[in-house]
Formats: structure tokens, sequence, C-alpha cells
């Protein structure tokens, strides 16, 4: 199976494209990238990773972490071109999205979408169906959804670290 065939790969593209839930994109690629090549800092899952992650902070209006953010997905993008990973997304088109995305930050245009331009029958056909179930969601959750989630796991996790930590330095 082709990398951008992967279930999480077409669930990152319907989300981008169909209700443009930039976060829902970071978490099912991140998973992806943590199975594929954890670690693996540069690797382009981690550009469409931050592309989501930058969105997300454009349409929240952190203009500063957008753009930093988005700097860097532009930067693996040109980085990793010659990948499977870009085989079957226009990448001409991507990486001008990125930029005029950043120019209109640079000049603080109100937050705007854009698409994943998929130049492969098979892969437009699954993240269109897929885009057919998804939810509308109301621009306020879009928004906020990183304060929505369950946190408790990680709240955990981070107390734990300190009390290992704390622990150590007894």
């Amino acid at each position: 199976m082709h990398p951008m065939f992967h279930p999480l790969y077409v669930d990152y593209c319907a989300y981008f494209n169909g209700n443009q839930d930039y976060f829902e994109c970071h978490e099912v690629l991140e998973e992806y990238w943590k199975l594929l090549a954890p670690g693996e800092k540069n690797h382009p899952l981690v550009g469409y990773v931050q592309l989501a992650t930058g969105m997300y902070h454009w349409r929240r209006n952190n203009t500063i972490g957008s753009m930093k953010i988005l700097k860097k997905a532009y930067q693996n993008f040109t980085m990793n071109q010659s990948t499977p990973f870009f085989e079957f997304i226009e990448f001409d088109d991507l990486c001008r999205n990125c930029e005029i995305s950043l120019k209109a930050i640079e000049n603080g245009e109100p937050f705007r979408t854009f698409q994943l331009s998929i130049n492969n029958e098979s892969l437009n056909s699954l993240v269109e169906k897929k885009i057919k179930e998804l939810p509308s969601l109301p621009k306020d959750f879009l928004l906020h959804k990183h304060m929505l989630r369950d946190r408790s796991d990680i709240l955990e996790a981070r107390k734990n670290k300190i009390l290992g930590l704390s622990k150590k330095t007894r």
C-alpha cells in the first residue's frame, strides 16, 4: 500500500479539505507519524502536522505561532519534495498556498482556508467519501477544540514526570 493511502493520511486530507478541523488533522497524522517514523523530526508527515497546526493557530489569531509553524512546514515540504508523501498532492500548489498564507498572516489579513490538491483519482475518491461522513462543526468548537478535549492523561503524565524529577533531586 502506498503510504498516502493509509487510513490516517486519508483522514488528515478529509479533515483538512472537508470541515477544516485542523486539530483533528494534527491528531491523526501525529499518530501515523509515530507509527511510521517516531522521533524523526524532519519526516514529511511532520510537515503536514505543522501545516495543520499553523492553520489552527491562524484561525485562533495567534499570528506569531502560526507564522513560526507554517514556516517550518514549508521548509519541511521543500526539504522532502522527492518523498512518496507528495506523490499524489500537487506539490507546487501546496507550497504556493503556504507562501500565500504566510504573506496573508504577515499583512494582518483574516484567516482563510485552502484545499490540498489531490492529483490521484483513487486517493481523492477515498478522501471525498470520508468528507461526506464528517460532521459540520461550529466555529467556536473549531477555535477552542484543544481546550475541550479530555486532558486527564496528559496532566497525569506531567504530574508523574514532575514527581519523578523531584524524587531524583532529593
